[in-house]
């Protein structure tokens, strides 16, 4: 192949303006201060949440296995991870309990506990670093023997007598200070009824977020891990998550949430499903957020471990598809390593 003379590169130059109308996108391309001056979408650290394990006990924090880089803190190192976001400028901080077999039973009544384990990681949280937000979820699943967000009854996951035991953990946390409650259940009814128990107790300032689009998915394995259900989990949840080839259900399912008075909804898991997240925040125009779940991160933090992919460049390029997607925020395991490398920029 011969080289280009300077003639024949001047009449290609032509006519690649011509077909093109004279634009060069590239130019847009070219340094990275002009990629940062005109990109579209960006993460910054007020769009996470870190989702952090509390345990029973003190001493050093233990690590999940499945999860490299993310450990179970005692309540006292959670006041820790809270400063730490603080410092970090991460919002808000979601709870979720390791709870051992002694403290499971068939009606999760553990949950209903108002000293249980995320009660008094909340409690020490607001004495100690008020400013900072506090979600907790609210579902049957670390505190039941069989494993399920619900009670069950022959094999039959109960919903509306799930919703009564809910309302009372709403309302054990709300108490608590918890500042925003997540009800991941899957049970139909449950926000209005989350709400209204709220507001009868003079917590009207409570949020809901809602898990409406939560999809019975395989990337929940390692936070089952994480809060010991893996071995409790007796078959599985697709009666009530929501079935991974729907997508107008989704939009169904939140609107039926925002009408019962959620202020805040979700899509679970995160990557997976970003037609729905976008679908959700073209539709309702409303706070919605991707849970990059436990799995998202264990299939980066190994391809990383393994030198098969640049690990921070992936965790950003995740984030920022879901900010382009439309997300309010994202709730991620990597949050306080993101807010860490953005501070250092």
């Amino acid at each position: 192949m011969h080289a280009m003379s300077s003639g024949e590169r001047r009449d290609l130059s032509r006519t690649i303006d011509t077909v093109t109308g004279g634009t060069r996108l590239r130019r847009l391309r070219q340094t990275d201060w002009v990629r940062r001056l005109v990109r579209e979408s960006d993460v910054t650290a007020s769009d996470l949440i870190w989702p952090i394990f509390v345990r029973e006990g003190a001493g050093d924090p233990e690590a999940v296995a499945s999860m490299p880089g993310v450990f179970r803190y005692s309540v006292a190192d959670c006041v820790e991870a809270a400063r730490r976001a603080r410092d970090l400028e991460i919002p808000v901080v979601a709870l979720f309990p390791f709870t051992g077999t002694e403290r499971r039973d068939e009606t999760g009544s553990e949950a209903l506990n108002p000293d249980n384990l995320v009660c008094r990681a909340t409690r020490a949280i607001k004495d100690a670093v008020p400013e900072i937000g506090i979600l907790c979820d609210v579902a049957l699943d670390p505190y039941t023997s069989h494993g399920h967000d619900g009670l069950v009854k022959d094999g039959r996951i109960l919903n509306d007598e799930t919703i009564e035991l809910l309302c009372r953990q709403a309302l054990v946390q709300a108490r608590a200070g918890c500042d925003i409650i997540g009800p991941s259940d899957m049970m139909d009814g449950r926000v209005a009824c989350i709400r209204a128990a709220l507001d009868g107790e003079g917590l009207r300032d409570t949020m809901i977020m809602s898990y409406a689009a939560k999809y019975a998915s395989a990337f929940y394995g390692p936070f089952r891990d994480a809060v010991g259900s893996t071995g409790a989990l007796k078959g599985d949840k697709r009666t009530y998550q929501m079935d991974m080839g729907n997508t107008d259900e989704a939009l169904r399912e939140a609107a039926q949430d925002i009408h019962e008075g959620a202020d805040m909804i979700m899509v679970k898991p995160g990557l997976p499903y970003l037609d729905i997240l976008a679908r959700l925040v073209d539709e309702f125009r409303m706070p919605t957020f991707a849970y990059q779940t436990s799995g998202e991160y264990a299939v980066i933090m190994a391809a990383a471990q393994n030198g098969w992919i640049d690990g921070d460049r992936a965790m950003f390029e995740t984030m920022r598809s879901f900010k382009r997607a439309g997300a309010s925020g994202i709730l991620s395991y990597f949050s306080p390593r993101i807010a860490e490398s953005l501070q250092r920029r």
